[in-house]
C-alpha cells in the first residue's frame, strides 16, 4: 500500500507549549505499569499494555496553598492527562503543578482562598462564585480536591445557589448540586483542540498504552458469544459483551443511588 494521505481539512494546528527541557523533578514520580491486570496477575481490564515509560506529574487538585499568589512558570505537556499543565511557583519558592485553564499565559497570576478575585485560574468555595460563571476542578467534599470537570475542554455553569448548595450545570447537561464550602477554579479546562485530533496510525495507539481490539463475530463462539458461524455470520443477537452483558442501548446506572439525591435535572 502507498502512504495514506490525510486531507487538510482533517488536520489540527498542533498547540504551541513552550518547550521545557524537563518536568519539575519534585513533582514527577515513576508510573507503574500494570497492562491492565489486578493483584493476582489476572487482566482485569482487556486491551491494556504496551505503552511508553511514563512519570506521573504530582498535580495540585485540592488548591489549599491559600491567600498566596503564585506565578505561572510554564505550561507543560502531560502524557497522563488530555489537558494541558501549569507549573506555578507560589512566594515562598514553592512549585505545584495545577490544571491549566484556557487562555492561561506564562507570567500570570494565580492565587486560592475565600477572598480570591473571580479571575481566570483562582480557586474559591462556590458560594462566593457569582451565577452565570464557568469553573472546573470541583469538589465533591469540601477538602477532598477537584474531581469534577477535569478533562481538556470541559466546563461546567454557576446556575444558582442556597445556604447550603450550589447547583451547577455540568458538562453533560446534568443541573448538579455541590456543597456550597466546595472549592471551584474559575474558567474552562485548556487543551480545547484535544477532541479534534487525528491519531494517524496503530502504533501510536500502542504507544498510547491500547492494544488492538478483535471484534466479537470474528472470534471463536466459546471466546464471545457472538462467535462462529460459517464464513461472515452476523452476530444472531443482541450486541453483548464476552461475558453476555448487554453492550448498547441498555442503561447500566445503578436505579437507586445516593448520588441521586444531589441531581436536579438529567441529561
Amino acid at each position: 500500500m502507498g502512504r495514506v494521505i490525510i486531507p487538510k481539512k482533517h488536520l489540527v494546528a498542533k498547540v504551541s507549549i513552550p518547550k521545557t527541557q524537563e518536568p519539575e523533578k519534585s513533582l514527577i514520580v515513576l508510573l507503574k505499569k500494570h497492562s491492565g491486570r489486578d493483584s493476582s496477575g489476572t487482566i482485569s481490564m482487556r486491551h491494556q499494555g504496551g505503552r511508553q515509560k511514563r512519570f506521573y506529574r504530582i498535580i495540585d487538585f485540592k488548591r489549599n496553598k491559600r491567600d498566596s499568589v503564585g506565578t505561572v512558570l510554564t505550561i507543560e505537556y502531560d502524557p497522563n492527562r488530555n489537558a494541558h499543565i501549569a507549573l506555578i511557583q507560589y512566594e515562598d519558592n514553592e512549585k505545584r503543578y495545577i490544571l491549566a485553564p484556557k487562555d492561561l499565559k506564562i507570567g500570570g497570576t494565580v492565587i486560592s482562598g475565600e477572598n480570591a478575585e473571580i479571575k481566570l485560574g483562582n480557586a474559591l468555595p462556590l458560594r462566593n462564585i457569582p451565577v452565570g460563571i464557568e469553573v472546573h476542578n470541583i469538589e465533591l467534599y469540601p477538602g477532598q480536591g477537584g474531581k469534577m470537570v477535569r478533562g481538556a475542554g470541559t466546563t461546567a455553569l454557576v446556575v444558582a445557589k442556597d445556604e447550603t448548595f450550589v447547583q451547577v450545570k455540568l458538562q453533560s447537561g446534568t443541573v448538579r448540586k455541590f456543597f456550597a464550602d466546595c472549592y471551584a477554579t474559575v474558567g474552562v479546562v485548556g487543551n480545547v483542540e484535544h477532541k479534534d485530533r487525528v491519531i494517524g496510525k496503530a502504533g501510536r495507539k500502542v504507544l498510547m498504552g491500547v492494544r488492538p481490539t478483535v471484534r466479537g463475530t470474528a472470534q471463536n463462539p466459546r471466546s464471545h458469544p457472538h462467535g462462529g458461524g460459517e464464513g461472515r455470520s452476523g452476530e444472531g443477537m443482541h450486541p453483548k459483551t464476552p461475558w453476555g452483558k448487554s453492550a448498547r442501548g441498555t442503561k447500566t446506572g445503578k436505579k437507586y443511588s445516593w448520588v441521586k439525591k444531589f441531581i436536579v435535572k438529567g441529561n
